[in-house]
C-alpha cells in the first residue's frame, strides 16, 4: 500500500510518499481503508519534533531519536471497515467509520489497523449526512474541544471566549459552546471573522486591532488555543469561579495562570486527549442533527501532502485541512 513516511525531523520536504507493507488487524482490531485524513498544528510539531520545553525531551525518547519509530503520521481519519477481527462485535465490514488515532500515527496512508475499543483514541461509525472528507475533520479537535468544555462545566448564560477561535479546534470549541447555551466571543484574524460569525459567534474580535484583555469585560470560560496572549491577563479576565481552558500550553504559560489563580476559586484545566468513541458518537448525532458542521479549508489528494503541510504552516487555515487518500 501507499503511505506518506516521515524519514526525520524537519520541514514538510522530509515527508516522502511510499510503499510500505500492508497492516494485518489482529482479533481485537479492524482494517479500516482509508478515504481522507487531516494535516493539523499537532502533525506539523510532531514532524518537527517541535513540543514546548517541558516536554521536549520525554516526547524525543518516546518518539525516537533520530528518526520516528513510527514514521507515518497523521490522527485523523474516515474510511470504510474492509475487514475485522474475530473479536470483533460493534464493528462490521462495510461499515463507513471515522477515528481518532493517537499521539497523530498511522493516519497518512492507504490502510490503517485500529483496535474497536482504543484505550486511547476514538472509532465508531461515521454520520450519514457527511462524506468522508468532512467526517475525517472532525475526530482530534471536535473530541477535545468537548472534553475540556465539559471539565468546565459550560452551560446557558455562561460567557464563553475562545482564543484562536479560527482553526479546528477553535471552530468546534464555538459550536459546542453555542449549543451548551452560551455567549460566545470569538478571536482571529480579520480573514477568519466571517467565517466565525457564520458558525455561531455572538462577538467577534480582530487580534490585531484590539487585544481582549485591555478590555474590562469578564468571561466565565476562556478556551486558549494558540499561546499568543500572556496567560495570568486570561486568568484575570475570569469571574470568581471561572476556568481558563489551556489546549496546547507551554511551561512558563501553564506556570503564570496557575500563579495568577492562586488564592481565588478560578480554575486552570488542560487539554490531552481526543476524547472517548462514546464521545465521538455524542459528535456524530450533533452532525447528523445539523446543529455542528466541520469547517473544511481545502482539500489536497496524498500526493501533495508536502504542500498540505506548508499550509498548514502559515496559520491561515479556516478551520481543517483534509487530505484525500482513495
Amino acid at each position: 500500500m501507499r503511505a506518506v513516511v516521515c524519514t526525520r525531523y524537519g520541514p514538510p520536504d522530509v515527508l516522502q510518499l511510499r510503499d510500505v507493507r500492508m497492516p494485518v488487524p489482529k482479533d481485537s482490531e479492524v482494517l479500516v481503508r482509508m478515504r481522507a485524513t487531516t494535516v493539523g498544528a499537532a502533525d506539523c510539531e510532531l514532524r518537527r519534533l517541535d513540543f514546548p520545553s517541558w516536554v521536549w525531551v520525554p516526547m524525543w525518547l518516546v518518539l525516537g531519536i533520530a528518526r520516528p519509530r513510527q514514521p507515518v503520521f497523521g490522527h485523523e481519519l474516515a474510511g470504510d471497515v474492509e475487514s475485522v477481527g474475530k473479536d470483533v462485535r460493534s464493528l462490521s465490514k462495510g461499515d463507513r467509520v471515522f477515528a481518532a488515532t493517537p499521539i497523530s500515527r498511522g493516519a497518512y496512508a492507504e490502510y490503517i489497523c485500529l483496535r474497536e475499543n482504543p484505550e486511547a483514541g476514538a472509532i465508531t461509525t461515521m454520520p450519514a449526512n457527511l462524506s468522508y472528507e468532512e467526517a475525517a475533520a472532525v475526530p482530534y479537535g471536535g473530541g477535545e474541544a468537548l472534553q475540556l468544555l465539559r471539565k468546565a462545566n459550560v452551560g446557558s448564560g455562561q460567557r464563553v471566549l475562545v482564543n484562536g477561535a479560527g482553526g479546528s479546534f477553535g471552530t468546534f470549541a464555538v459550536q459546542l459552546a453555542k449549543i451548551l447555551g452560551a455567549h460566545v466571543t470569538a478571536v482571529d484574524s480579520a480573514s477568519k471573522l466571517e467565517m466565525l460569525r457564520a458558525i455561531g459567534a455572538d462577538r467577534v474580535i480582530d487580534y490585531a486591532e484590539e487585544d481582549f484583555t485591555d478590555s474590562p469585560e469578564t468571561y466565565d470560560v476562556i478556551f486558549d488555543v494558540v499561546r499568543n496572549t500572556p496567560s495570568g491577563r486570561m486568568v484575570r479576565l475570569l469571574t470568581e469561579n471561572g476556568c481558563l481552558l489551556m489546549a496546547n500550553p507551554g511551561f512558563l504559560q501553564l506556570c503564570r495562570a496557575q500563579w495568577a489563580k492562586r488564592g481565588s476559586g478560578k480554575r486552570v484545566v488542560l487539554g490531552a486527549s481526543s476524547g472517548t468513541s462514546e464521545d465521538l458518537a455524542h459528535l456524530r448525532d450533533l452532525l447528523e442533527s445539523g446543529k455542528l458542521r466541520p469547517v473544511i479549508d481545502r482539500c489536497y489528494p496524498l500526493e501533495q501532502m508536502v504542500e498540505a503541510h506548508r499550509y498548514a504552516e502559515t496559520g491561515q487555515k479556516l478551520g481543517s485541512i483534509v487530505v484525500t487518500v482513495a
